[in-house]
C-alpha cells in the first residue's frame, strides 16, 4: 500500500505541479488549480475527479475511495484511504486528477508519457 511519500512522489512526477500548504494539509496543483490534497494525520488523500471518473473509481471499494460525504463530493473531490489502496489503482485515480484540472496541453503529456 502507498505511502504518503509515494502519493507526494506521484504527484510531483506530473508536468508543472507545485507543492502548497493548503490549510492543515498539503494540496498538489497545476497552475493554481488543486488536483489532489494530503492528510498525513489521517493518512488519506483527497482528489478532484470528473463525476463519470469518481463513480469510476469508488466501485472498486466503498471503504477504499469514496465521495467528500457533502457537497464537495457531488463536485468530483473523492477521499482515499491510503492505508487500503493498491498502488497502481492510486497512480490511474492520481493521473485522472490531474487531466482533471491541468491544460489540455499538459494532460496529453501525462497521458502520452504513461504518468
Amino acid at each position: 500500500m502507498p505511502t504518503s511519500d509515494t502519493l507526494r512522489q506521484l504527484a510531483l512526477a506530473f508536468p508543472e505541479t507545485s507543492e502548497q500548504p493548503h490549510f492543515d494539509k498539503t494540496s498538489f496543483r497545476v497552475g493554481k488549480k488543486i488536483f489532489a490534497t494530503l492528510n498525513v494525520k489521517f493518512n488519506r488523500a483527497t482528489l478532484k475527479l470528473s463525476g463519470k471518473d469518481q463513480d469510476l473509481f469508488c466501485l472498486y471499494d466503498p471503504t477504499v475511495m469514496y465521495p467528500v460525504p457533502n457537497k464537495w463530493g457531488k463536485q468530483g473531490w473523492t477521499q482515499i484511504d491510503l492505508g487500503k489502496v493498491p498502488d497502481e489503482m492510486l497512480k490511474d485515480a492520481l493521473r485522472a486528477a490531474y487531466c482533471e484540472v491541468a491544460p489540455r496541453r499538459l494532460a496529453k503529456l501525462a497521458e502520452r508519457d504513461g504518468l
